[in-house]
């Protein structure tokens, strides 16, 4: 059995896409048992189903741990269940950004912890609808020691959902590529309230982006994360906000519904990684801040 904690959308959509009676969802401590968890699912090339998903009960033993949490929710939310989990099983993290997939191995370095950076695309415009809005590639790889003999067994498992996935043993290269595409366009989104393909056109945006992208070259270089020049770093960004034009981003669905956005873990993770490499990062500094006041931290 698969389990997965948090039955946000990324969690509704691996719950829909795996073999029916193969998964469930993990409650945490304050829920109460409830029924099974009910809601409808429609793909972009295909009819609407409805799913129906148990929780995780005592005595459970899941083979595989999905996290698909908030990134500031994840360290808390596996403190309150972890014990129940199987010391054995894989616990992998599907967060957004950098910081929550370094703090979970940190504190957990003994059990196998691998991280995810997905391209899948999920929302939900409505409480109990499901919109798989547009695939794409999940890549799988270790973040502590005792998950690099995992990757294998992981991905076979998650390939019974259908959806495309890779090992990656370099898997931080991956969730870098990633950070740098959020950097770039969710808090656009959420500051000027428009869908991807729409942040190009505005004032802010033509402003700042080439400064940002001078920020992520050099914060890059820095790390250790090779070489990018600030020209490239721009095209691959409006590249996938020409590819992502109608999508919104989910950082400006959080802050429509009220929610804590992920900034933080994106150009807010950005600007401490800047203030310990000694690298300068106003325009992510002023995209955090921005951000920061438009949702409650």
């Amino acid at each position: 059995m698969i389990a997965i904690l948090g039955a946000g959308s990324l969690g509704r959509l691996w719950a829909a896409s795996l073999p029916a009676g193969g998964v469930a969802f993990v409650p945490r401590p304050s829920e109460p048992p409830k029924a099974d968890l009910r809601y409808r699912f429609r793909s972009f090339d295909g009819p609407e189903a409805v799913i129906q998903v148990p929780w995780l009960e005592a005595g459970d033993n899941p083979e595989l741990v999905l996290v698909t949490t908030k990134a500031g929710d994840t360290c808390q939310a596996i403190t309150g269940v972890v014990e129940r989990l199987p010391a054995k099983s894989p616990i992998m993290l599907f967060q957004n950004g950098l910081g929550s997939q370094q703090a979970v191995a940190d504190r957990w370095p003994g059990r196998p912890i691998l991280a995810a950076s997905t391209t899948e695309g999920a929302n939900r415009p409505e409480p109990d609808l499901l919109v798989h809005a547009g695939t794409g590639d999940t890549w799988v790889g270790p973040m502590t020691k005792p998950a690099r003999a995992c990757i294998d067994e992981a991905v076979t498992r998650l390939k019974a959902s259908g959806l495309a996935i890779h090992p990656e043993r370099n898997i931080l290269s991956r969730l870098w590529q990633k950070l740098v595409i959020n950097a770039g366009i969710n808090p656009y989104t959420a500051l000027l309230n428009c869908p991807n393909g729409e942040i190009s056109g505005s004032a802010l945006y033509q402003q700042t982006i080439d400064d940002l992208c001078r920020e992520l070259s050099e914060l890059m270089r820095a790390s250790g994360q090779g070489e990018q020049t600030p020209e490239a770093l721009r095209h691959r960004i409006e590249t996938v906000a020409r590819n992502t034009a109608r999508n919104t981003s989910s950082m400006r669905a959080d802050v429509l519904k009220g929610r804590t956005t992920e900034i933080d873990f994106i150009n807010g993770y950005l600007v401490q990684l800047g203030i310990n490499l000694g690298v300068r990062t106003p325009v992510n500094q002023m995209l955090t801040e921005r951000v920061q006041q438009l949702s409650p931290q």
